[in-house]
């Protein structure tokens, strides 16, 4: 049974170097106090906006405030997530959020005086030589002009920005702080410790005993509390909805989109693909379930490894090694920054007591790219890491070479660094592997990857949609409704050939996305996109990696994330990227079939 070590025994090389943002309190003290005096000093410039110089003005003093801000507020959140259990790390995450707040109060003036300007004084400000930088940025803003507010109403909503994240912020604090799991025992009657953190690692256990116990204990905790996790996330998604009706957007969907100017029909059509290629799902658990020799095929089974070969473990070093190798045709600009970021300190390597569970790339315009990683030498951890470190890339590439206001990348392409990074590492593996049982711990490794960010999270999207819509019509979900919901969409995603064990209908309580609106589908389009990204650059080598470098990964969000896509080669607003992704997933299966000779 694996016992966590407290944050203070970790070995120094494996912590992230947050003492690069601020080495001691005192720092972090002078800076809290210099952004308290620029929040206070920022109503100053409610109403002074009235030309170019007087917009350049405001923009300026804007940058320098959000900048500090959002410096303070990682700082704060990174430390918090180190241990979770540390009440003086909360306070330092809770003044940093409460700070935001403030800000967004004082500043929530801005966009609604900026839209009111008439027209042909916003013209002149946006024509003006001098404010070329920020053109782009004024005319997103002038695109969501019928979903602003009036001045009031604005500040109104901003005062609530810190009493409106209680939902998401209680939910990870009684998740991954609070809620305690009983041991589970494996067919020999030994323990194991089972967390947040360790659940992934003993559902793919070769021993079924210890699977089974694994996930009943783990959804049957959640379940135990689903009254209030249900109360939870249905407060979560009716605010999110109340604030789509208050700026007069058609839906919640319409709310998520049209801010990076995607059309809802990408959201739709992701959901209706997905559910039309169901079949290919079901065939895959019947071929797990031949391969594995069950009788019966439960949820529990569904992510043990085919081969050996999945059972082999890498030190964290060797899985750099692994990653360099396998980005190899990104070429040497990408891998020299990748090795040196991690050399930096950028990642925070192991799990501890308290810390965060599973894994995220963080940060802002004025720090590393950081990274937080549960890593436990799993050939899934390397791609974990792999991934985060794709995140990652694209921060380094962007805040290097965009000014701080398009230094952000969309959300809707946050997982396609990512997924490209581990799309060149599997097929690097594959292709390399000669022995059988590593080959095919492979190929099930990328199918996996297809069934859990496309099929898994386009599960997730369907099951947002249909919440959001009934709240919409007016119906009151309790956990009930959510648990029956739930339990519908995996008999429908997983077929006939399945056993729906009871205690899955819980498990819409422990997913953290759902949590972030519309979050989830960016999943499987970024993967498809991804897709897209990875086969041309195999095929077309230094070309292409520097096309996607060039044009993708240094793009920030320097224009609309479709038109990005689209002058970088790949065109998500028509299914055809998706529709590959599932020929992919096609085609693995046809080689598993291969292998073990079951055609």
């Amino acid at each position: 049974m694996k016992e966590l070590k407290k944050r203070d025994q970790v070995n120094p090389e494996d912590l992230w170097n947050i003492s690069a943002v601020y080495k001691d309190s005192a720092e972090y003290e002078a800076d809290f106090k210099k952004v308290k005096q620029l929040i206070a000093d920022f109503a100053s410039l409610k109403g002074t906006i009235k030309d170019a110089t007087s917009y350049l003005d405001f923009a300026k003093k804007e940058e320098e405030t959000e900048r500090l801000l959002g410096k303070l507020f990682v700082y704060g959140n990174l430390k918090y997530n180190e241990d979770m259990t540390n009440q003086d790390m909360q306070t330092l995450n809770q003044r940093g959020r409460a700070l935001f707040t403030q800000y967004g109060e004082v500043s929530s003036f801005a966009e609604p005086e900026i839209l009111a300007l008439p027209d042909e004084v916003f013209e002149n400000i946006i024509n003006a030589p001098e404010v070329a930088p920020y053109r782009f940025h004024l005319e997103r803003k002038r695109h969501l002009r019928d979903h602003i507010m009036s001045n009031d109403k604005e500040e109104v909503m901003a005062s609530l920005g810190e009493v409106r994240g209680a939902p998401q912020s209680a939910f990870s604090i009684f998740s991954n702080a609070e809620m305690s799991f009983p041991k589970v025992k494996d067919e020999a009657g030994e323990e194991h410790l089972l967390t947040n953190g360790t659940y992934g690692q003993l559902i793919k256990s070769k021993d079924r005993t210890l699977r089974k116990n694994a996930f009943e204990a783990l959804h049957n905790t959640y379940g135990k509390n689903e009254s209030t996790l249900g109360f939870l996330l249905t407060t979560n998604l009716k605010d999110w909805i109340i604030e789509a009706r208050l700026r007069n957007y058609e839906n919640s969907v319409e709310k998520a989109l049209k801010p990076n100017n995607i059309p809802v029909s990408v959201f739709y059509n992701s959901i209706d693909t997905i559910h039309d290629n169901v079949e290919l799902l079901h065939r895959y658990v019947d071929l797990k379930k031949r391969i594995l020799g069950l009788d019966e095929m439960h949820l529990y089974d569904l992510y043990v490894p085919l081969a050996k070969a999945g059972d082999q473990t890498y030190s964290f070093d060797e899985a750099v090694d692994i990653a360099l190798d396998g980005l190899k045709p990104m070429g040497d600009d990408y891998t020299k920054n990748f090795k040196a970021g991690i050399e930096d300190g950028w990642i925070d390597k192991y799990e501890n007591v308290g810390k965060r569970s599973g894994a995220y790339s963080s940060g802002t315009y004025d720090t590393m790219p950081y990274i937080s990683l549960n890593f436990d030498g799993t050939m899934s951890d390397v791609s974990t890491f792999v991934h985060e470190m794709g995140h990652s890339m694209h921060s380094f590439y962007s805040r290097g070479n965009q000014p701080y206001i398009y230094g952000n990348y969309s959300i809707f392409l946050a997982e396609v660094a990512s997924t490209c990074n581990e799309k060149l590492l599997i097929h690097d593996l594959i292709e390399k592997e000669t022995d059988r049982d590593k080959r095919i711990a492979l190929i099930n490794q990328e199918l996996e990857q297809i069934r859990t960010t496309v099929y898994r999270q386009l599960m997730f999207a369907t099951f947002e949609k249909i919440t959001h819509e009934r709240l919409e019509a007016g119906d009151q979900l309790n956990a009930k409704d959510l648990n029956e919901i739930w339990l519908d969409l995996n008999k429908t995603f997983f077929g006939e050939n399945m056993i729906i064990d009871e205690a899955i209908k819980y498990e819409w309580a422990r997913i953290p996305h759902f949590y972030n609106n519309f979050y989830v589908y960016q999943y499987a389009t970024g993967y498809a996109m991804a897709s897209s990204f990875a086969r041309t650059i195999l095929e077309e080598g230094t070309d292409a990696a520097e096309r996607y470098i060039d044009r993708f990964l240094k793009a920030g969000s320097s224009d609309y994330p479709v038109e990005v896509m689209k002058n970088a080669g790949v065109d998500i607003t028509t299914p055809k990227p998706l529709e590959d992704t599932l020929k992919d997933f096609s085609e693995l299966m046809d080689q598993l079939e291969k292998e073990y000779d079951l055609k």
